[in-house]
């Protein structure tokens, strides 16, 4: 049975701060790559206006650029700790560690190549149909933020649109026409639960620095 209330469930994924990469490198999942001085005014930004929305839990990829903004988040949320969860983490990408300009040969395709161990777009969004099940689960009728990376970003907003999720897709959102951008660093997207029916499409909010009359959900 589907059940209708007014304190609906809401997941913010919130994409971390600008970082700080001078070797201009896809990093993916290298670690050690922090937030820039623009990153960090970012997660300040996100943490501020945040501050008035009763967040039950605050959950980060395991990545040191993703904690940052997290950690951010919950300066003004006192009393949670923050939960990791590796289904929101950064694609594994051939790519990973190579200079951005050749990943630009492959017109930004960061799914390129078809070597099993790399991840492909139907990997990514697995995971994240997993996170998702799990957060309506566990924390309904409750506020999540989970702070995470771009590919995650919008390819929940393709699942919340029945996009498919493809890597073609990820490369012409113009032609979508669901999003104009790419996710920016810093911005958060909201997808609205109002039912506990698993298969419910959400309503999906998108706002991006500097949050001017934007609305959040």
């Amino acid at each position: 049975m589907c059940i209708i209330n007014k304190s609906i469930t809401r997941i913010s994924f919130i994409r971390h701060g600008n970082v700080d990469n001078p070797d201009d490198i896809f990093y993916g999942r290298l670690p050690g790559f922090k937030l820039d001085i623009n990153g960090q005014k970012e997660a300040l930004l996100v943490s501020e206006v945040l501050k008035g929305s009763p967040i039950d839990c605050v959950y980060s990829s395991p990545l040191l650029r993703a904690r940052q903004t997290a950690n951010e988040i919950l300066r003004l949320h006192p009393g949670f700790k923050l939960k990791i969860s590796s289904l929101i983490t950064e694609v594994f990408s051939m790519f990973q560690g190579k200079p951005n300009e050749m990943l630009a040969r492959y017109a930004l395709d960061v799914y390129a190549g078809k070597d099993q161990k790399y991840e492909q777009p139907e990997d990514v969004i697995r995971r994240v149909q997993k996170f998702i099940y799990r957060i309506r689960k566990n924390h309904f009728r409750r506020h999540v933020a989970a702070v995470t990376h771009g590919d995650v970003v919008l390819f929940a907003i393709f699942l919340a649109n029945n996009i498919p999720v493809t890597a073609e897709n990820k490369l012409n959102l113009n032609k979508i026409g669901v999003v104009k951008n790419y996710p920016a660093t810093g911005s958060i997207t909201t997808l609205t639960y109002q039912t506990t029916d698993m298969e419910e499409i959400p309503k999906v909010s998108y706002a991006a620095p500097p949050f001017i009359n934007s609305p959040l959900w």
